[in-house]
């Protein structure tokens, strides 16, 4: 299986990631929606299909691609003095700027995919980014440490998609709660 992943990868690098991570993207949006915000239901109407649909388009729209393009440049730019210098930087690069930007344009992304106003937005990243940039610290930091040092090039994106499961599943239970939160608020 991995042979043909890493065939298919060669060929079309940014497709197969693209759609990768936006299978995964929707899969953690499941396991939210059926294990976490308790929307398992014995009828088929507990699962809101449009709020996955959304975390489908966003990791295979923006988040594959961009990450694809995130982790050659982090490699190809990022040459320190020696591999460890090289590996730690790489890791502050990418938790100091790209994570923040990362995890507000998730919340920018939903929202806009959901139709929603510029303030909307805005109070849901209010709510929701500052929380999910403190779990982001407490997490990612060790996996991207090992995935830079132990993982080639291109299967990273792979690596960080399958841990990002768990991390998928997160942020689409915060999204969803932020979402709720506001809209209360509103009322």
């Amino acid at each position: 299986m991995l042979g043909l992943y890493t065939r298919v990868l060669a060929n079309y690098p940014i497709t197969t990631q693209a759609l990768s991570t936006g299978t995964l993207f929707g899969t953690g949006d499941l396991i939210a929606q059926f294990f976490i915000d308790n929307k398992a239901t014995a009828e088929s109407s507990g699962w809101d299909k449009t709020r996955t649909t959304r975390m489908v388009v966003f990791g295979a729209g923006f988040a594959g691609p961009v990450l694809h393009h995130w982790y050659k440049f982090l490699d190809r730019r990022i040459r320190l003095a020696t591999p460890v210098q090289s590996l730690i930087g790489r890791v502050a690069i990418d938790q100091i700027f790209f994570a923040p930007c990362f995890i507000a344009s998730f919340f920018v992304g939903q929202g806009l995919l959901a139709g929603e106003y510029r303030e909307t937005i805005q109070a849901r990243l209010n709510k929701g980014y500052l929380g999910a940039l403190k779990s982001n610290y407490m997490v990612w930091p060790a996996v991207q440490c090992a995935n830079f040092w132990l993982v080639p090039l291109q299967h990273r994106l792979m690596v960080v998609n399958t841990f990002a499961l768990g991390w998928n599943t997160y942020l689409s239970h915060v999204n969803q709660t932020t979402r709720a939160s506001v809209e209360l608020s509103k009322k």
